[in-house]
């Protein structure tokens, strides 16, 4: 990780190395934070943020279902977002909004007390390599299943649901592949450790539904977005684990992510083994809302304030 000059923590920018909690905090101990992960493009308009409103939305949703009580109204803390890029002096970069319980109740129930919140932004190029994007990677389906309904709200993004997260990708590593790849309480496909799934066949695209413990994922909503565009007709549905061993074409979808092909599920090859032509399509209509050559259509793009 490139360390930045200032975190926003504890109502104010701080020192990175000063952005610092308690060891008895209750998120440490218990999971209990909700987070986002949003990306600034340098645009030929200057930096802009890619769905800032749509991130804090979830991120306010994914509190709510918590019943955790946020500090701050939700445009607030879209301006510290900004407020931080700009003391940083960054033109791209990743970032990380945080709320979670913090120093003040070691009971699992936790305090009433408003969740803490911080903002950190850096540099982080593509989350599975500069590669990824053309050549693709290689993937595994994971012995772990992905969060049974009642169990956890797979619609939040907390903290804890990435223990599961953790558990998929590091046997992915273990035996080789780049990410894995896991199934619902079905046995049908849900998502992977980090990222949303596609497949394409015959040309029409498919993809799991929210039924299938997925996030639902913002850069997802793009991409169907962006296909509708293209008259390409796309599935939310129930897909089996064989799907991706018959697809024409495979990719993931994520912030951090962005789109990245697949191109071998358990060692089958995907296709010809690279990535595909619509999926290099896609690719085309998502980064050229950032050079000018795809229309922003969505309003995703929140140009940085001055103020």
């Amino acid at each position: 990780m490139e360390e930045t000059e200032f975190i926003w923590h504890g109502g104010k920018l701080v020192p990175w190395r000063e952005a610092t909690v308690h060891v008895m905090s209750h998120a440490l101990h218990y999971a209990s934070s909700v987070f986002e992960g949003i990306r600034v493009y340098d645009t030929k308009e200057g930096p802009a943020f890619l769905c800032l409103g749509s991130h804090m939305r979830r991120l306010y949703d994914s509190a709510r279902i918590y019943r955790m009580e946020m500090p701050m109204p939700q445009e607030e803390l879209e301006a510290i977002c900004h407020k931080v890029i700009s003391a940083n002096k960054l033109r791209s970069a990743y970032v990380r909004p945080i709320a979670f319980r913090g120093y003040g109740a070691i009971t699992v129930y936790g305090s009433q007390d408003p969740a803490e919140v911080s903002v950190a932004a850096f540099p982080w190029g593509a989350y599975l390599g500069e590669e990824a994007s053309e050549k693709g990677v290689d993937v595994g389906i994971s012995s772990w299943t992905r969060l049974a309904p009642n169990t956890l709200p797979t619609m939040a993004k907390a903290g804890g649901n990435y223990l599961s997260s953790q558990l998929i990708s590091m046997e992915a590593h273990r035996h080789g592949y780049t990410e894995g790849i896991g199934l619902d309480a079905n046995g049908n496909l849900s998502e992977g450790a980090g990222e949303n799934l596609f497949i394409i066949r015959n040309g029409v695209l498919h993809t799991p539904p929210l039924t299938a413990s997925i996030l639902p994922g913002i850069t997802r909503g793009i991409t169907i977005n962006l296909a509708n565009r293209m008259d390409l007709e796309v599935r939310e549905e129930a897909l089996p684990r064989e799907a991706l061993y018959v697809a024409d074409e495979v990719f993931m979808t994520g912030t951090a992510t962005e789109i990245a092909p697949i191109r071998s599920v358990d060692g089958i090859q995907v296709g010809a083994g690279k990535r595909g032509a619509i999926t290099k399509r896609l690719q085309e209509a998502f980064f050229g809302l950032f050079d000018g050559s795809t229309e922003d259509t969505g309003g995703w793009l929140e140009p940085l304030s001055n103020g």
